[in-house]
């Protein structure tokens, strides 16, 4: 049996709590803890403190099995600078009146709430996120939008720009962490934590669930399977989507009904970002030369590749790969 104790409070570390549902996601929460110890050991401070709370004060069940030792239940919380509920699966089925209470009890004391992997229904359930952008796993997506029709949901990996942050789970959580660290202590020190988990491809909160809806549309829908999979095979020579139309024998207007319907984009945006995305991860994860990851990406012309990168995740290319260097 995995359990995780109480980690000691110092006056000057950021007070985090986690409330645990029964069968939490177990990935999502290592995301969420293992960067705040990285941060002390790297810094040799007690920069962030954590403690662990179920709906009655005894070890909780993740999805995996394993249970987690916690501090006590959800009335028992000191004041702290941010509390996270963390669910998993079957949300629905532990969404309970005290964990609600417990949620507006610290509202109306000025706790930061947020929510990791499908916590953000936990959330809308309670009135927090009417009005707000919110971010959640993306198997929730349909469902979440058709019962909490009132919340902006967007497929971004997390949202950190509202009252209320939220993370879609899973390695997001670290994403959200990372960023949080970042703002907390600075660049440096989140890049070296990144470092130790051997995380090297850090998304910011703009980056979308793609893989995932990926996966999730293409079972859905043959000809956007069909299409997505023609734009990856054709990712360093890139195709019209008027070509791409014809291949799955659909109209160029169905297809960007598809898009549009299913990945809220269009089919060239789409692309775009696909081979940007791949360029991406040649930067950071191999040694390439610009212009051979420029070719590999679709773009004959360096510059013309340097402008559209820039664009997109605000460096250049060469700056991204010297953050890493």
């Amino acid at each position: 049996m995995l359990e995780v104790g109480f980690v000691a409070v110092m006056s000057q570390a950021q007070k985090f709590v986690f409330f645990l549902t029964d069968e939490f996601s177990h990935l999502a929460f290592s995301c969420a803890v293992e960067p705040l110890r990285i941060a002390n050991l790297i810094s040799g401070k007690d920069l962030y403190e954590w403690s662990l709370h179920s709906e009655d004060g005894e070890p909780v069940a993740s999805s995996n099995g394993s249970k987690i030792s916690v501090s006590g239940d959800f009335s028992a919380v000191a004041k702290c600078h941010r509390l996270f509920v963390l669910s998993g699966i079957n949300m629905r089925d532990h969404v309970s009146r005290p964990l609600l209470s417990a949620l507006r009890r610290e509202r109306a004391g000025g706790t930061k709430i947020g929510a990791l992997c499908s916590g953000a229904w936990i959330l809308a359930e309670a009135g927090f996120l009417g009005g707000y952008k919110a971010a959640i796993h993306w198997e929730y997506h349909d469902s979440f939008m058709e019962e909490f029709p009132d919340v902006n949901l967007v497929r971004s990996v997390f949202v950190a720009d509202e009252k209320h942050i939220t993370a879609s789970g899973g390695t997001a959580t670290a994403d959200l962490m990372l960023h949080l660290i970042e703002a907390d202590h600075g660049e440096d020190l989140a890049l070296e934590v990144a470092d130790q988990m051997v995380y090297v491809a850090v998304r910011n909160a703009t980056a979308e669930q793609r893989v995932s809806l990926q996966s999730r549309n293409g079972m859905r829908n043959k000809h956007l399977a069909g299409a997505i999979r023609i734009m990856r095979d054709q990712i360093d020579d890139p195709i019209p989507p008027s070509s791409i139309a014809a291949r799955l024998g659909i109209s160029t207007r169905q297809l960007e009904r598809l898009f549009g319907k299913y990945l809220n984009s269009t089919p060239k945006k789409y692309y775009v970002e696909m081979r940007l995305d791949r360029a991406r991860k040649l930067l950071l994860q191999t040694e390439d030369s610009i212009t051979d990851i420029a070719m590999a990406c679709g773009y004959e012309s360096p510059g013309h590749f340097a402008k559209v990168y820039r664009a997109r995740f605000g460096v250049s290319p060469h700056a991204q790969r010297n953050k890493i260097s």
